[in-house]
């Protein structure tokens, strides 16, 4: 059983297991908490090469849905009059070494990583900053693009640069242990550093999937037969949504790592040849490179989230923004 599993589990030999790991799960969480005190107290100060800067972010491990809330702010910080420039990690790239402005038009996964990839696919026209060194790629975006806003896809533990707005996504869970008990980053009452808490303050609602064939087009597949295929940090919401969709999965769904590259030679066997492959925009934007993609019918399945109490979310950004505006004068 992966570790991930025990963090959720009540079976009594996984409630031990997290009760022989607790001791280190306070070693952890003092470790933090060292380490944001030195920037507390000024010993080191976070850098501010651009501003503004906001970062979508989490406390814990794993997938919480990051991007599609990333990917949401942009479009509502462009629906307010402002330009967006997202800086992406590119885990597991070439392009997560340093950082760098990513060119126009489509990106190659296997150079830019799937999710500036995927971020790629579905805002066309978003510049975007990928890499690691976040501090440089905030003053890549003050050189290049310095009336926008830099909406950071990650990057709430990454306190070398200062950040003029956090969004934190924090759903409620039972297990409150850092790691490796649990399977928080940092201590959960550290949340208390985020601006604005979603799934606390403002609550995030997932749209029901919508699908649609690799050239764009739409389409309903309620009540199909599909195989399915997917690198996920948490692939059971993708397989509950799926389900809620009235979508029906043949055969096991081939669940691999998050991230991982989907370059396989064997990665089709196991699913049914005759049924379309149901994918996520992160796998299908790696998928589209392989030589025999053709050779399968795919569906990609499309997830969106919105805030409920968006005009409320919109006054609050605005504030941020005059605090900034004043800040400067």
């Amino acid at each position: 059983m992966h570790l991930s599993e025990r963090w959720r589990s009540n079976a009594p030999v996984d409630r031990l297991v997290r009760y022989l790991l607790a001791p280190f799960s306070e070693l952890y969480a003092l470790g933090w908490q060292v380490y944001l005190t030195v920037y507390r107290l000024g010993i080191k100060r976070s850098k501010r090469p651009h501003q503004p800067v906001f970062c979508v972010g989490n406390l814990v491990t794993g997938g919480t849905g990051k991007s599609p809330v990333t990917i949401y702010l942009a479009k509502l910080l462009g629906e307010m009059g402002r330009q967006v420039v997202i800086s992406a990690s590119g885990y597991g790239s070439p392009s997560a070494k340093a950082a760098q402005v990513a060119p126009n038009g489509p990106l190659s996964a296997k150079q830019w990583g799937d999710e500036p990839a995927m971020l790629r696919a579905l805002l066309p026209d978003v510049p975007l900053i990928v890499g690691r060194r976040r501090v440089l790629a905030a003053d890549l975006c003050r050189r290049h693009f310095p009336n926008s806003i830099l909406l950071m896809d990650d990057g709430f533990q990454h306190l070398p640069i200062h950040k003029d707005c956090t969004f934190l996504i924090d759903p409620p869970r039972d297990n409150k242990f850092c790691l490796p008990a649990g399977p928080y980053r940092e201590p959960y009452g550290n949340r208390r550093r985020a601006d604005i808490i979603l799934e606390g303050q403002f609550e995030i609602v997932t749209d029901p999937l919508s699908f649609e064939l690799p050239d764009g087009s739409e389409l309903d597949p309620h009540c199909s037969s599909v195989n399915v295929l997917c690198a996920l940090a948490e692939p059971a919401g993708f397989l509950k949504a799926l389900d809620v969709a009235g979508v029906r999965i043949e055969g096991s769904p081939k669940l691999l790592p998050d991230h991982d590259r989907l370059d396989a030679g064997n990665l089709f066997d196991g699913l049914l040849p005759n049924l379309p492959i149901v994918v996520t925009m992160k796998d299908w934007v790696k998928l589209r490179d392989r030589s025999d993609v053709e050779s399968r019918t795919f569906w990609i399945a499309r997830h969106q989230v919105r805030v409920v109490s968006e005009d409320a979310l919109r006054r609050r950004i605005a504030d941020k923004l005059n605090e900034f505006t004043t800040q400067e004068a």
